[in-house]
């Protein structure tokens, strides 16, 4: 059964540009979807106060070797180049977890 991969970032002092996921997504420079990514999302949830990325993977393998090999070490990178800036808004999710799903259905 797919799983689903949901992280979540505090809106802090209001700011919601995208400019960090978009900085991610560059460097990644996927041109198809990683293997095993069946659905990626991203974006405002305004009720909750959270930029939120949500996932869907044929396995929580798949899904794992996507941020092991490819997303992690950019994001370390790039966590890296901000500290050196003194940049405070590069920061990790407030929230990350991963759930078996029960039922998904595509249109």
């Amino acid at each position: 059964m797919a799983v689903a991969f949901i992280q979540e970032f505090v809106i802090q002092g209001g700011d919601t540009s995208t400019t960090n996921y978009d900085a991610v997504a560059s460097a990644l420079n996927l041109s198809q979807a990683p293997d095993g990514l069946l659905i990626h999302t991203a974006g405002f949830d305004h009720d909750s106060g959270v930029f939120r990325i949500f996932d869907v993977w044929e396995t929580r393998e798949q899904g794992d070797r996507f941020m092991s090999v490819q997303l992690g070490p950019i994001i370390e990178r790039m966590m890296g180049e901000a500290q050196e800036r003194g940049d405070e808004s590069f920061t990790p999710p407030q929230r990350e977890s991963w759930y078996e799903l029960h039922d998904s259905m595509t249109g």
